[in-house]
């Protein structure tokens, strides 16, 4: 069975994903939905009709208001890639999401997560 694309899966599957990531190292679901509303612009309503939904990443991203001008400051490595590497746009915001969750999994300071 071939393997779904990254921008395939539903962000409401892998959101409970996320949440059980965080809670698990000290992290709460305020600070995870804090963390997704800085990288795309989304307000507390449109983050939960999202959670709710059933939009893919792909729909998730591109209905984004704005994706932070910030987040080129995001770096590092997730999944073995550097994200500031990462040329398909989808897969780079991502993977930028990826990496502010795993920096807030690994208890950096929490301003410090929010490029400023």
């Amino acid at each position: 069975m071939p393997r779904k694309a990254i921008g395939d899966y539903k962000f409401a599957d892998i959101y409970p994903l996320y949440v059980n990531k965080v809670e698990k190292k000290s992290g709460s679901k305020e600070q995870l939905n804090k963390i997704i509303k800085w990288l795309t612009g989304y307000d507390d309503a449109a983050l939960e009709d999202h959670i709710n939904g059933d939009a893919d990443f792909k729909t998730f991203f591109a209905n984004a208001p704005q994706i932070n001008p910030n987040a080129h400051l995001i770096k590092g490595v997730v999944c073995g890639h550097r994200v500031e590497d990462i040329t398909d746009p989808l897969t780079q915001q991502i993977r930028w999401m990826d990496k502010l969750i795993d920096e807030l999994t690994r208890a950096k300071k929490f301003e410090n997560i929010l490029r400023k």
